[in-house]
């Protein structure tokens, strides 16, 4: 098969076709409109691709002016998708490109005004390019394979546009869009079809990253509070608990609802449900920055906290304990109150084994179960008061 502009851009229809139909479908899927936007984007190359074949036959308008048109409005589009991708938002101003590129229309057919629309062709996909892969410029922590190669990928087509300006005003330098003749087409031709491969290849794999991430997301949240379960508490806290020291030291609450089966028993599951799901929402509430909370099963919730000394650890629970217990006595009635039981120890030694830290907050959480529940326990092990000292002091009795 020889290798002329129609087969570049019959191999250039095919892939994006293709890229098209596997974006839509996953769209369908997973309702991201991203996904959308990068789908039209791929179509319309498709599209573009295909009236462009017409060229040779004398269809200027079309061969040249639309299909151009449609690239530029693809580029359009995948710049749209990752700015919803990465939450981003676009000027107003970017609405101009349109005007910019109709003005073309005024133009006569020729060789001179086949290298003006090279140039403006080049300057807007260039543009449009270099601002998707400005937006994919994301931090460390949240860059992730898949945008990183769309974010070098995006780079370099927008640079070889840009290359494509440069080359288009040295003098002398043959440009003729409808019968593919010059240099700087034929190269044109060869890397459009590279870079549809590789956006292509590169959006997938960011599509397919998210998904997988969105299902180990999933899998380690609680379905009803959203919080961590408690698999992700047991695999993040030994990350956590690295950076407890003597200076920072560390804490953990163990949060249980008192009298919690009377309101399934009186109101049924749902309104059990929906105290759980207040008790969680005023855990995120009160959480500071880099604290992780997890619901461990059944109405037993956790928070790990890092910088925290007793005062601290103390302070948080006493609010949490507070809060839930004005919004339970207007929400349910019961026999008895429906309150907070909170057990918890502060060290400032990393733990050598999770499991021993959370049976310390067992201990207290029993202790303030035994004493009349409603109450705040803490078990102070920090070398300032030696190791496993019992300097828990309990709360006052909020209930009746």
């Amino acid at each position: 098969m020889a290798f002329d502009p129609a087969t570049i851009l019959t191999l250039t229809i095919a892939i994006a076709a293709a890229a098209a139909l596997y974006l839509l479908l996953e769209w369908r899927s997973t309702q991201d409109v991203s996904l959308l936007y990068w789908s039209t984007g791929f179509a319309s190359i498709t599209l573009g691709c295909s009236l462009a074949l017409l060229r040779t036959s004398g269809h200027f308008l079309i061969g040249v002016w639309f299909a151009n048109g449609l690239l530029v409005f693809a580029h359009w589009m995948f710049l749209l998708g990752v700015a919803r991708f990465v939450d981003g938002r676009l000027s107003p101003a970017w609405w101009l490109l349109i005007p910019i590129w109709c003005g073309l229309l005024l133009l006569p057919d020729g060789t001179t005004s086949s290298k003006f629309y090279l140039i403006v062709n080049s300057l807007l996909v260039a543009t449009l390019a270099l601002r998707a892969s400005l937006l994919l410029q994301l931090e460390r922590d949240v860059a992730t394979l898949g945008t990183r190669q769309l974010h070098y990928t995006l780079l370099i087509h927008g640079v070889f546009y840009l290359a494509k300006v440069a080359l288009a005003l040295i003098p002398g330098e043959l440009i003729d869009l409808v019968a593919y003749r010059g240099l700087v087409i034929r190269i044109s031709l060869i890397e459009g079809v590279m870079a549809i491969l590789l956006i292509a290849l590169s959006m997938t794999g960011t599509v397919r990253y998210r998904r997988e991430r969105q299902i180990e997301r999933l899998a380690e949240r609680d379905p009803l509070t959203a919080l961590y379960n408690r698999r992700a508490f047991e695999t993040r806290a030994p990350r956590f608990l690295r950076h407890i020291s003597h200076d920072r030291p560390g804490a953990l609450l163990l949060i249980d609802i008192d009298n919690f089966k009377p309101v399934n028993d009186l109101h049924g599951h749902a309104a059990g449900d929906r105290l759980l799901v207040t008790l969680s929402e005023l855990i995120r509430e009160i959480l500071p920055e880099g604290a992780l909370a997890a619901r461990l099963g059944g109405d037993e919730f956790a928070i790990l906290l890092s910088d925290s000394p007793r005062e601290t650890a103390t302070r948080l629970g006493e609010e949490l304990r507070a809060r839930f217990h004005a919004v339970a006595s207007t929400t349910v009635v019961t026999p008895m109150a429906v309150t907070l039981s909170i057990g918890g120890s502060v060290f400032d030694l990393p733990p050598n084994d999770l499991g021993a830290l959370i049976d310390h907050g067992d201990a207290t959480l029993y202790e303030a179960k035994r004493g009349g529940r409603d109450q705040l326990r803490v078990l102070d092990q920090t070398k300032s008061t030696g190791a496993g000292a019992d300097e828990s002091t309990p709360a006052r009795s909020m209930s009746n």
